[in-house]
This record gives structure tokens, C-alpha cells and sequence, in this order.
């Protein structure tokens, strides 16, 4: 049985509306420049925004803490008991993750960061301009050095490589503070001279040199045996959910021009992207 060209076209449009109505829901932190934030000012946001309005979407966010337990709680967590039949999340998008990560489906790599060596200028370091440098500084100079150390991260595996750990200042990856995330921690720390510099993602460093970039010297790290600086950063959904990762691929290149419009705007240091197939499940 043909169906008539007018069923047909009234078909297609209650699947268009449909389509269209569908909302562009995504998980994230209330709280996390330059990522994202409640005012929607951090380049995720952005990029969600472009994302949603390419698609006919209504932006949708579920905000939670970026703590442990936040892909359990956020993408795989039903709205509320009643969902579990409908598979209706509080959110279907994580707008960053790392290229390979073994918790989500990822899409192919938005963007290529690395961390920094960061120094304030004026502080007696500026002769500092590679890592190199610092590892070979002279037991006298070293004992001066105020650098943040982090609980885990490469930052803190390079120091202890170059025996510099007693010279660290200790902090957090995730402190549970409400009212500053890192890189806000950081950049208030540089500022009152409580630390000199620091082995920071390129992400939270640019945020902390977007104000003043003329305050810092920035020495890009570059990955060594044993220690990895530089990641392709990637979009998650859950596992299974291939028609969603193969929209946002298709995204990810039509807007990539766009994309790198936004990502210039912070500061963040860039490395060029090296195509992987996407990865399957």
C-alpha cells in the first residue's frame, strides 16, 4: 500500500517538529570557569549553545558539582523513579571529556590542550623559559621556589621526577569549596604572591591569563616517558548511545571553524588534533 504524497508530508513533518523539539540536555558543573557556569558565560556553554541551536534544540542543563560521582549521579541517573521506563535522564551530553575514557561513549576530539608551566612575572623567575630549566635550578635557588603542587596530576609527577616535591605548596584537584573552583584558586593565590608559579592545565591557565596575559610567562609541557601533559578533549554520552555521538561527530566538523573561534577567546593553549576514529560500543 503507497502512502499519498500529502500523508507523507504531514508525516515527515510531525517527525521534523518532533525532532526539533527534542531538547539538548547537558551535565555540568554550576560552578567551573572556564568550562562552564550558572550564567552560561565558560566556552562548554558556548559551544552547547551553538550545538542546540544548529539542532532546533531547547538547551537544557542538569548542574552538578564535577566531583567524584558525577557521570553516576548526572548521564546515567533517571529524573526521578517513574523514568526508568521512558529512559528519561536528568542529562544526555557531558561536554568534556578526555579522548578514551573508558565511562562514556566519546565523540571524535573537539580540541588538543596540554598543561603549562605558569609563572608570574617580577617574582625573580623570569629567566625561567623552559621546564628544563627549573628541574636544573641550584639547590640555593630551589629553596626559594613557591610552585603549586597538586594531590595527583603530571604537574606533580614531573616535580617528584625532578626531586623538586619539597619545594611544592600543596593543593587539591577537588577541594569541595562552593566558591572556587582550580583555576579561581590559583589565579587568587598568584595574585596575593602566595605562589610564584604552576603546573597547571592549559585550560585553567588560560582562564588565569585572560584578565593579564602579559602578567605571565607560559612554558607548554610536553609529554615524556612516564608522563602524559597533552590531551584531546572529547564529548561524552552514555554508553550504547551511538545516534547521539554520531550527531554531535557530524557537529563536532561542520562547526569546527566556530569552534575554534570560541576556544580563542580564552586563552587556552591549543595543540593540533590528530583524527582518531571515534570510539565504538
Amino acid at each position: 500500500m503507497k502512502m499519498s504524497s500529502a500523508i507523507l508530508g504531514a508525516a515527515l513533518t510531525v517527525i521534523t517538529i518532533a525532532a526539533h523539539a527534542e531538547k539538548f540536555k547537558v551535565c555540568a558543573d554550576p560552578l567551573n570557569p572556564p568550562y562552564s557556569d550558572k550564567a552560561q558565560t565558560g566556552f562548554e556553554n558556548e559551544i552547547a549553545a551553538l550545538f542546540a541551536s544548529s539542532l532546533g534544540q531547547e538547551l537544557e542543563y542538569f548542574w552538578l558539582p564535577q566531583r567524584i560521582g558525577f557521570l553516576r549521579n548526572s548521564l546515567n541517573a533517571f529524573t526521578d523513579e517513574n523514568a526508568v521506563e521512558s529512559k528519561d535522564f536528568k542529562c544526555d551530553i557531558v561536554m568534556g571529556m578526555p579522548e578514551g575514557s573508558d565511562m562514556v561513549l566519546t565523540t571524535q576530539p573537539y580540541y588538543h590542550s596540554t598543561y603549562v608551566l605558569l609563572i608570574a612575572k617580577g617574582r625573580g623567575w623570569d629567566h625561567i623559559r623552559t621546564a628544563q630549566q627549573l628541574a636544573e635550578l641550584p639547590l640555593v635557588q630551589q629553596v626559594k621556589l613557591k610552585i603549586a603542587m597538586f594531590d595527583r596530576g603530571p604537574g606533580t609527577d614531573w616535580l617528584q621526577k625532578h626531586d623538586l616535591l619539597d619545594q611544592g605548596i600543596p593543593y587539591q584537584s577537588m577541594t569541595g569549596d562552593s566558591q572556587h573552583n582550580v583555576a579561581m584558586q590559583i589565579d587568587q593565590d598568584l595574585k596575593a604572591k602566595k605562589i610564584d608559579m604552576v603546573m597547571l592545565w592549559g585550560v585553567f591557565a588560560g582562564h588565569i591569563i585572560s584578565g593579564h596575559p602579559s602578567d605571565y610567562h607560559v612554558i607548554e609541557m610536553h609529554s615524556e616517558s612516564g608522563i602524559k601533559f597533552d590531551y584531546q578533549m572529547t564529548m561524552g554520552v552514555r554508553r550504547g548511545d551511538k545516534v547521539r555521538q554520531e550527531t554531535l561527530n557530524k557537529l563536532i566538523v561542520e562547526k569546527s571553524t566556530d569552534i575554534a573561534a570560541i576556544l580563542a577567546q580564552y586563552h587556552i593553549p591549543l595543540l593540533p588534533i590528530t583524527q582518531s576514529p571515534a570510539k565504538k560500543d
